[in-house]
């Protein structure tokens, strides 16, 4: 049976040998269904059970991350937009295009983007290689009054 060339090269493109080699599935990023990211690479660190991921992220006007930690730490640079950016145990600041920010490993935080426009975020992360990049916690408890 003879294919019409439009409909083999169709065929081709569904079939698994088209989408490249098979890769290892990275763990499950809590945060992928609230917002856009983009992995841009992810390569092992010369520090045993580490490895580096490097990400642009999107969060829409008026959306939020969700208070959430990573297993390593968080290197981020504003490309675009106004985040508010809420850390445990830290005063939230207001960060602008062009700013840079750091979040230690396992450390609650939360970005808003105050718009108007989309934000959009460079974060490059050290993290323990095979666990889930983001994990939704919860806000932090809020400190008590007096101490």
């Amino acid at each position: 049976m003879l294919f019409p060339p439009m409909a083999l090269i169709a065929a081709l493109a569904l079939t698994p040998l088209a989408a490249g080699p098979v890769t290892q599935e990275p763990a499950r990023d809590e945060l992928a269904s609230r917002l856009v990211r983009r992995e841009l690479q992810r390569a092992p660190s010369s520090v045993a059970d580490r490895e580096i991921v490097q990400v642009v992220t999107e969060i829409p006007a008026g959306v939020e991350s969700g208070w959430h930690i990573h297993p390593g730490e968080e290197v981020g640079y504003i490309l675009a937009g106004d985040v508010e950016m809420k850390v445990a145990g830290r005063a939230d600041v207001t960060l602008r295009t062009g700013d840079a920010f750091l979040i230690p490993a396992n450390t609650p935080h939360n970005a808003r983007d105050i718009g108007p426009e989309t934000g959009r975020m460079l974060s490059t992360y050290f993290v323990e290689a095979g666990q889930p990049l983001a994990t939704l916690t919860g806000p932090p408890p809020s400190p008590t009054p007096g101490r």
